[in-house]
């Protein structure tokens, strides 16, 4: 499945969290989706951008939210049906607001966390979402930067 259409599905399921858990799942897929985008890109992806890639695919496996989150819950990996990048730029504009609206719905609910450990989950989950949303900007910056000055 393309990148984009996970993406979409990405975002739809984080609009319909309404619990702290359900955040916390959200975050652990965005975060697959990443890991799984960037190592996509990393070897499939334009020259320029494959060892930005690698560093998106290595900071969004980062994120260890998935060990409070059993499978039987999330119903799997939505990062697992990534087949393909079609359009990178759309792909990482996408991303980056799938990160953008997780980071935002993590700062909501880190107030609502019961307990110190989810309390920490939420902060690191908001830590590592940065830190990917910081390398999708720095991957599409690249992009524009190739796309001015063509070989």
């Amino acid at each position: 499945m393309d990148a984009v259409r996970i993406i979409v599905a990405s975002r739809r399921g984080l609009a319909e969290a309404n619990t702290v858990q359900g955040v916390i799942v959200e975050a652990w897929q965005a975060q697959a989706l990443a890991e799984a985008v960037g190592s996509h890109l990393a070897i499939f992806g334009p020259y320029e951008v494959r060892s930005r890639a690698r560093g998106l695919g290595d900071a969004g496996g980062r994120f260890s939210g998935g060990l409070l989150c059993p499978a039987s819950f999330t119903g799997g990996l939505r990062a697992a049906q990534l087949s393909e990048v079609r359009d990178a730029k759309a792909a990482l504009t996408g991303l980056c607001l799938l990160l953008r609206e997780v980071c935002e719905a993590l700062v909501a609910v880190v107030l609502l966390a019961d307990g110190e450990g989810m309390y920490w989950t939420c902060v690191e989950a908001m830590d590592t979402v940065d830190e990917s949303r910081d390398r999708v900007a720095g991957i599409l910056e690249k992009l524009e930067v190739r796309d001015r000055n063509p070989a």
